[in-house]
């Protein structure tokens, strides 16, 4: 147990954290460079939301202007690559408006990304976080590569209450991925699987062909099934319980004929009976071979320049707040960092929201409860004026 726990600490101790921010005063303006590549961006605020534990602890950056794009972007303090290493992204994000349609991710970029002109053309590495727009809830993953954004073939859904939830994309050497929320594995699996990166293993032969003779017809018709003589009735006969109605006039009304109806005795179209294709080869399969243009690539994962993260987003209900980011190289370092943030908050959070909708449940229920007094009130005062008016009619 000790050398475990001692393994642990020196993972921790060994890790390195690329960027971290927790938002906790005024200084991240400083930090965060505001696009000009336009000039209506929309602005971030510093806020902890409705509902928090310690709120310099718990403030991030919200969205506070409606249908707006947001643009701004922070360096870290040195470039790396993650060579040979595990990269963990990890942010946590809190839709406190309900959100309709807007989106929730960040961008990863190389250090030489100009943030001063940082828009939605702007190359990045990756892509991560949840996107809503209306039935639509899902984690984006998108990898750059050579120089194509390229979107996770799995789907993954996003949280979308008003909570705070923490999103954690996990790239491994290994060429190998998981995606977590809140803590809870949503998705894992292998870069190349997952990505249409690379051109597929193998293709279908050009040179292959179905033989002109290859039957794929399972069932055929018996040739010895012979249609019987009657078989043919019409769909339709006239109604033989129909009768001329006596004031009917040929040469006003025409020549009467009876309805028709349903012919009992119709059996539909004849088709001869099916039998099993003695000449059956199944389904043909076209063969593959090699694909010559596929090359294994083992750094699938690799980007060799990380140096900046930033919020490129379309909003139309604002009040998103964004916090605790951080990029290390160390999953152990992202979970110590989720526990002395998220975890913290999370609980808290979750009970005062409880409480505020209870409240606010009771107070409508009775406005509610009011409102159908006054009326009911109103009701038997008109009842009894309209008494009143009848007694004073008949004392007349």
């Amino acid at each position: 147990m000790k050398s475990l726990c001692l393994l642990a600490i020196v993972a921790v101790v060994t890790a390195e954290v690329y960027f971290k921010e927790e938002f906790n005063d005024a200084s991240w303006e400083k930090r965060w460079v505001q696009s000009k590549h336009k000039d209506d961006f929309g602005a971030f605020k510093l806020s902890a939301g409705k509902y928090f534990d310690v709120e310099s602890r718990d403030q991030g950056i919200q969205t506070s202007q409606d249908a707006k794009f947001y643009s701004r972007a922070a360096k870290f303090d040195k470039e790396f690559s993650n060579k040979g290493k595990t990269l963990v992204i990890q942010y946590t994000v809190k839709h406190e408006q309900g959100i309709d349609c807007g989106g929730g991710y960040v961008k990863v970029m190389r250090g030489d990304a100009d943030l001063a002109d940082f828009h939605g053309e702007t190359p990045y590495n990756v892509m991560f976080g949840p996107d809503i727009c209306g039935p639509t809830r899902r984690v984006h993953v998108i990898l750059n590569y050579k120089g194509e954004n390229k979107l996770i073939k799995k789907e993954i859904t996003c949280k979308s209450d008003e909570l705070t939830h923490l999103y954690t994309l996990i790239l491994n050497a290994d060429n190998t991925y998981e995606v977590k929320i809140d803590g809870e594995s949503a998705q894992t699996g292998s870069l190349e699987e997952d990505w249409e990166l690379l051109p597929a293993k193998k293709i279908k032969d050009p040179d292959a062909k179905k033989p002109e003779d290859w039957d794929e017809r399972e069932y055929i018709d018996d040739a010895e099934d012979v249609k019987p003589e009657d078989w043919e009735k019409p769909e339709h006969i006239p109604d033989p319980d129909a009768k001329k109605p006596e004031d009917w006039d040929d040469e006003m009304d025409g020549e009467w004929e009876p309805p028709m109806i349903d012919n009992p005795e119709y059996k539909g179209e004849w088709k001869p009976k099916q039998i099993k294709n003695p000449a059956y080869k199944g389904k043909w399969i076209h063969p593959e071979i090699e694909n010559p243009e596929y090359t294994p690539d083992d750094e699938l994962y690799l980007y060799e320049s990380w140096g900046a993260i930033g919020f490129d987003l379309w909003q139309v209900k604002s009040g998103t707040i964004f916090d605790n980011i951080i990029i290390t190289d160390s999953v152990e370092e992202a979970e110590a960092h989720a526990a002395e943030t998220f975890d913290k908050l999370k609980t808290v959070e979750k009970e005062k929201k409880e409480k505020a909708d209870e409240e606010s449940r009771k107070a409508e229920e009775e406005a509610r409860k009011k409102a159908e007094e006054e009326k009911d009130a109103k009701k038997d005062d008109e009842e009894e004026e309209e008494k009143e008016e009848e007694e004073g009619h008949d004392e007349l």
